[in-house]
């Protein structure tokens, strides 16, 4: 067990335009070196093109790409007996969400060419969809739990 006490979790702001909490936590992940300001614009920018080629409310995209792209299992590794098992473990929903998040960041940020703002739209469109890099790695994590279930007895 570790020494240290529990963590504070401090509350996120809603975000400007929508007031949305969780769109808050993800434009401060797309943010880098502390420009909030760029990092809203790119979100903000992604989120009207989106509006603009679906006709739907964008928030609404936007969290069914979330939900699209969020796991339910991860493998953990544990050793046992001097051998290392990949354990399936169920995440906690803060953890859940925070996987979603990254996943769909990084997944925009190797997309080839164009802008940010265009590479983000399209991740999220192809995410809500249940298609794209996002949701092929939340598969590749849920196949990977799957096919190490018989050391779930090993659990944590």
């Amino acid at each position: 067990m570790t020494r240290r006490g529990a963590v504070e979790h401090h509350p996120t702001p809603p975000d400007a335009r929508y007031g949305n909490h969780i769109l808050q936590k993800f434009i401060n992940k797309v943010m880098l070196n502390g420009k909030k300001s760029v990092a809203e614009h790119i979100v903000y920018s992604s989120l009207d093109r989106i509006e603009q080629q679906t006709h739907r409310s964008a928030l609404e995209t936007f969290e069914s790409a979330l939900r699209n792209a969020t796991p339910v299992l991860e493998v953990k590794p544990r050793r046992v007996g001097g051998a290392t098992y990949q354990v399936p473990v169920e995440i906690r929903a803060e953890r859940k969400q925070a996987l979603a998040i990254r996943w769909l960041i990084a997944s925009a940020r190797k997309r080839p060419g164009r802008s940010m703002e265009e590479k983000l739209a399209a991740e999220l469109l192809d995410a809500s969809h249940g298609q794209g890099a996002t949701i092929k790695r939340k598969e590749d994590v849920h196949r990977m739990a799957e096919s190490n279930r018989a050391f779930s007895h090993f659990r944590l």
